[in-house]
Order: structure tokens, then sequence, then C-alpha cells
């Protein structure tokens, strides 16, 4: 148990040190009688043009036993008790025939392996991707305009999309599991500020290192991970699980969790045809915006700006109009736009930073809702198919895997672009000037634009002409739910754990980790792990 002491407001100079001073003094104690401080939380209020630093701290006192009183005799609403997050322990008896399989490595698959592993389960990880340091070869030589591959890019391969993201870690959920997550990335090389962060991120270049490590923790403690393999199909009885078909060989197993991510279409096609219920869900498309980071920093912070304590600058923005929403989704300061495909002659944007955060331009997607409704059929997979036809008339409108670009200004006036202004394109591979007309839907493009210019309104310079659309970024998150029941196993197929965000049930990488190991405690809740076998 600790004393966790909220709403502490200091200087942007202050130092950790001197939080812990007022996190005493809030509490009426002396630094003799606190055994530990740590950092709990920190963020920056820049609202109203005072800017201020706002932390929480967490105590534990040399007498435990005086924490209650303490709390009790300050009685406060920001100074309470916290219990520490224990880590998913076994509960089970009954014994498991097969190892347990986990489908896909991206941040719930890995989450549910490890948690499996770690308890004694020795799971089996299927990915059709590759290791990360094989993966990052295949990533680089597409973007320097080599060959594409399907198998292993940025959606596919060990860590997921996310390996190859801003590495955010915050998260709508408030679960408890998040602490479990964020002290697992600390244990395998993430940098310790992500523990009190209020908006923590890792960057692609350290979470692709974090990956593998966890990676070889999982293969330490007996579990087995296989790249370049392809969940093809399963075989199922009664509505019972039997095996696992991987590239045409059946796994006998009585659990697996299918983490198989937003983008693993042909999978979802097979298992749909197989009778795996399948549901079409709301999903958004739109494309990435990029404006000089130092105009957002500005916008935001004002005189502030270029503070050497202060972060890149980040927003949020959303404008609801006639039933449909507008808003910016994955916010990357100092980043870069990236290809983000999955399937060969289409195009797919998404966005990128590394930990430092330093690049020149600041980039998010302005994306639009869909709703089933929007689909010209109706059936489970007709989301895919919309996602599709708008890759594809991307990659016919340039005739390359060179992405189309278009100024806000041109955008605004429904005009092609020609050539960039004071923000270049940071697309790796190139882009090709023209419009999205013709790519995006009409009433996506309109959307669009009416919310550019409310957020205009909110953010300085936000609509300004010279900033920059590049497109379509269309895997927002999956257009699918394989709907599971309460104890998470599918809807009609009973041993079969749909996980995360392919399965409808996690955006981003926190909110996918917590479901992984939501979906490995289902395991250990009923069986024993099989360390424990008796034969």
């Amino acid at each position: 148990m600790s004393i966790l002491v909220g709403n502490i407001r200091l200087p942007l100079e202050a130092t950790e040190h001197d939080a812990f001073v007022a996190a005493w003094k809030k509490c009426g104690l002396h630094g003799s009688e606190v055994r530990s401080s740590h950092m709990y939380r920190a963020s920056i209020d820049a609202r109203r043009g005072r800017i201020a630093r706002v932390i929480s701290v967490l105590l534990d006192l040399e007498e435990e036993q005086k924490e209650e009183a303490v709390v009790a005799q300050v009685n406060k609403s920001d100074v309470r008790l916290k219990k520490a997050v224990a880590a998913p322990m076994p509960t089970g008896t009954e014994q498991l025939v097969h190892r347990p399989i986990v489908v896909g490595f991206g941040p719930g698959g890995l989450f549910a392996a490890y948690v499996l592993a770690k308890n004694g389960y020795r799971p089996l990880v299927i990915e059709r991707g590759q290791a990360i340091q094989s993966r990052d070869r295949a990533v680089k030589e597409f973007f320097s305009g080599g060959i594409f591959d399907p198998v292993s890019n940025i959606q596919f391969g060990e860590g997921g999309a996310g390996a190859y993201s801003d590495g955010k870690l915050t998260s709508r959920i408030n679960d408890p599991m998040s602490e479990f997550v964020l002290r697992t990335l600390v244990e395998h090389g993430a940098p310790e500020e992500i523990l009190y962060k209020a908006k923590p991120h890792i960057g692609t270049d350290i979470l692709k290192q974090v990956v593998r490590h966890m990676r070889e923790a999982i293969i330490r403690m007996g579990g087995e991970v296989h790249f370049g393999c392809t969940l093809t199909g399963l075989v199922h009885s009664n509505g019972i699980l039997e095996a696992a078909v991987v590239d045409g060989e059946e796994i006998p197993c009585e659990r697996l969790i299918l983490a198989i991510g937003h983008s693993a279409r042909d999978t979802f096609c097979n298992l749909h045809v197989q009778g795996i219920f399948f549901e079409p869900k709301p999903f958004s498309v739109g494309a990435r915006i990029e404006h000089l980071q130092k105009d957002i920093d500005q916008s935001l912070y004002g005189k502030f700006a270029g503070h050497p304590a202060l972060p890149p600058a980040e927003y949020t923005l959303s404008h609801r109009e006639g039933g449909r929403g507008c808003y910016s989704f994955c916010m990357c300061p100092g980043g870069q736009v990236v290809a983000a495909q999955s399937e060969p002659d289409s195009i797919v944007t998404n966005g990128m930073s590394y930990h430092a955060r330093n690049g020149r331009n600041a980039n998010s997607a302005i994306v639009v809702s869909v709703n089933p409704s929007d689909f010209p059929t109706g059936d489970a997979l007709a989301g895919i198919a919309f996602q599709r036809q708008i890759e594809q008339q991307a990659f016919r409108a340039t005739g390359s895997y060179f992405a189309p670009c278009q100024t806000v200004g041109d955008f605004l006036e429904g005009r092609k672009t020609k050539k960039h202004g004071r923000v270049a394109p940071t697309y790796p591979i190139g882009v090709q000037y023209s419009t999205l007309e013709g790519i995006l839907p009409d009433f996506v493009i309109m959307q669009m634009q009416n919310g550019l210019r409310q957020f205009g309104r909110k953010i300085r310079g936000f609509d300004m002409p010279d900033a920059l659309l590049t497109g379509p970024e269309t895997r927002t998150s999956s257009p699918v739910r394989i709907t599971r029941l309460e104890n998470r196993h599918s809807r009609n197929v009973s041993g079969l754990i749909p996980c995360g965000e392919g399965a409808g049930y996690a955006g981003g990488i926190m909110s996918a980790a917590v479901d992984g190991i939501g979906c490995a405690q289902e395991i250990l809740k009923t069986f024993r792990p099989l360390e424990e076998r008796r034969d």
C-alpha cells in the first residue's frame, strides 16, 4: 500500500525532488518518515496561457501501518491510498493436453504469450511475418523504393503494427493491468519515464528492441515463437475447438488466442468461410496531415514555445456534424508519414516517430467515421472491401507506390496540387502531388473539409494552406468484430479466444496488451500450468 499524492503544481524548472518535497509537505510528513518517493504521473498544463507541471507522487512510509492514518488525517481527495497491482497468477485445476497456441505477435499476442510463459504454460506462438531484424530490413528496402514484401511489412511481423508507430501507451481504458504492461515494458528495455508520464510513448526505435527482449524472455520461460507461419484454418466440431491449421498442417489444441491484428484479411476470410462468427463494425478513413512541428508548438505553447523543458506539442481534435465524426488520430509529434500497406498494388499511410520525436514535421491522421451502413453490401466482411477499394484507387491514381499528396489550401478549394510550400512531405517512398478526390468517398472529403475549418479555429494555423494531406489512411481499426462471450471465447467455437485490435476489442498498443493479458488469464483460470502435469 502506498500514498498517492496528486495535483502538485510546479513551475517548468522544478525537479523531481521538488515534487517529492511538495508531496511530503501536503501530507504533513518529514522526509525522514518516508522510505521511498516515486513519480506516479507527470503532465504539462498549457491552458489559459500559463504553463505548469502537474505531478502525482507515490509515497511509501517507514512505518507502513501509518499510511492509512496519514490519508485519513489529510482528508483531501487528491491524497489517497493506492494498492499495488498484482501480476496475473494461475488458479485453474484442469489439465491441458496440448500447449496453448497464440496466433499473432503484436501487442495482444505478445502479452498473452508472455503471461502464459511466465506462469508455466509454454505457449506456441505463430506469426506470419518475420522477426524484427529481418522485418526491419524488408521495411527499409521498401521505403527505399525496393520490392514490397506482403508477409513482412509495417502491418505483419514481430511486434505487429505497433512496432512501427509512435509507440503511444495512452488509452481510454481504466484497467489496473495497464500498470503491469508498463512495468513489463520497462523491465525489457523501455525508458522508466513511461511509468509516470501522463502521455507515455516509447518510439519505434526503442519499441522494436523491447519486443525482441520480450520474445527472448518467452523462449527462456519455455515458450516457442515460429515466424513465417500463417494460420490458414481451424478444426472445430460441435462448437469446440480441436486444432489449428498452420500452412496446411493440423496442430491439436484446446485453447487458441487469436491476436492477428486488423489487417490479416485473408485469415478473416478463411475463418469466416469456416463458420467463425464475424460482424461488421465501424472504423474511420481519411489522410495524414503534416505541419511544421515548430508551428504546432507556437500555437499550443505560445510564448513558452521552444522552452527546453517542454516536449514537442501534441493535439487531439474532433468535430461532429450531420451525425458523423471527423477527428485527429494517432498524432506523432516530430514524426514522419510511412507506407503501411499489407497488400501489393495498394497505398496505405500511417504515422511513426522515434523516441526523441525530433523530426521537422508533426503529423496525425484526420479521419472520418465510417459505419456498416456505408458499405455497398451488408455482409460481415464488407468493410474490408470498402478499405481495399480506397487503397487500390490510390495506387491506380499515382500508378506506383508514390502516395497522393495535396496541400490543405488546395484540398479546401477543390484544386489539384502542383507543389508543396513550407511543409515538405516525409512519406519515404515519395509522393505525387494531385488530389484526394476520386480516392476517398465524397462524404469523407466533405466531412474532412468541414473538420479542418473547425480545427483551424481551435489551433491557430491548423488549416494553413501549406499544410499537407497524404493519403489514404484506412487502417485506423479493425473493420470486423469476431464476437466473443463473457468468458472471451468465440460466440460459436469454444476454445477459440479472439483477442486485441483485430478481433475488434482494442484500439492501440495499451488496450491490445491489456486484452492479451485478459485472454491469457482465461486460460490461467481454467487450467493448471503444463509444468505441473501429472501423467
